[in-house]
């Protein structure tokens, strides 16, 4: 398997790298990011558990067995991607 299909195979998912957005601004509680991003609340759970089991993100517990979500060092080695894509997609690549 090449690189590229190896990242691929962990963040190319739908709502995989758009959650990883959202989380480059901070930890976000589960609810905030279903609002944000309008994912199907089944969608979200699935892609927030491959992305933690991929070492992409991590559990933070709050108050009242609430959680956060929040990127690891691995996470946000994928903000120069996800703002290179960003560009592409605008058509100003």
């Amino acid at each position: 398997m090449s690189d590229l299909a190896a990242a691929l195979d962990i963040v190319g998912a739908r709502w995989a790298l758009l959650i990883v957005e959202r989380l480059l601004d901070g930890p976000q509680r589960y609810g905030d990011l279903q609002r944000d991003l309008g994912a199907p609340t089944n969608m979200l759970a699935t892609r927030l558990r491959e992305l933690e089991a991929a070492g992409v993100l991590t559990r933070l517990p709050l108050r009242h067995n609430t959680r956060a979500y929040a990127l690891t060092e691995r996470g946000v080695a994928l903000s120069e991607a996800i703002t290179a894509l960003g560009r592409w997609g605008a058509g100003s690549a």
